[in-house]
């Protein structure tokens, strides 16, 4: 009975913040009740026993994906007025692209419906163990038998982090000041480094 009312009390709010996020005229109120509906769908995780998910929700999504939606639309100097001529600018674009999505659903009901697709029925081999949790199944899978395919993940956002780094880096202007020169320090001899001193009380430090 619990579990009933725990389950409708979180979709409902799930369903209400989602259309509250489209509805809202202040962008920053919509990121807030984006962040509200993230946390309502980890709570739905967590009653059919995928806590990492959750977890994953909470920390990734509402931890940082939304606050950083926050930050960005609080420190840009939107226009209003012209965020709504633009919307009704383009508002039959976009309903031709709604319209289109809505064909590709039905679309895919009715082949389902049909018998036209055929889907993949599992095989047991991740299936969780006895006694495992949600998270050491997870950790098993992503570790074990998909460790290839996780490290590949792991160097293409790698590398996608370095491309940003180097895109955006401009080099010093002559004269500037506040910026590091690694190979300056590299070289640097031990007389030239900083030596910390300890002085008596009364005299001074020789430079």
């Amino acid at each position: 009975m619990i579990q009933a009312i725990a389950f409708y009390l979180f979709a409902g709010l799930v369903i209400a913040s989602a259309v509250m996020v489209i509805m809202s005229r202040n962008p920053v109120h919509s990121v807030l009740w984006l962040i509200l509906a993230f946390f309502n769908a980890a709570g739905l995780m967590v009653l059919v026993g995928a806590e990492f998910i959750a977890m994953l929700l909470v920390i990734v999504y509402v931890g940082a994906v939304a606050v950083l939606f926050l930050f960005v639309v609080m420190m840009l100097d939107i226009d209003f007025a012209a965020m709504r001529a633009g919307f009704i600018k383009n508002f039959p674009l976009g309903i031709a692209i709604a319209l289109i999505l809505l064909a590709e659903l039905l679309l895919g009901v009715g082949a389902y419906n049909a018998g036209g697709l055929e889907l993949g029925t599992p095989d047991g081999a991740a299936a969780q163990g006895i006694g495992q949790s949600n998270i050491e199944a997870i950790g098993g899978l992503l570790y074990g038998r998909y460790i290839l395919l996780f490290e590949i993940a792991g160097i293409i956002l790698l590398v996608a982090m370095i491309g940003a780094i180097v895109l955006t880096f401009q080099p010093p202007k002559p004269g500037a000041r506040g910026r590091q020169d690694v190979g300056k320090q590299i070289a640097r001899r031990l007389h030239e480094a900083t030596v910390m001193k300890n002085p008596e009380v009364g005299q001074g430090v020789e430079l």
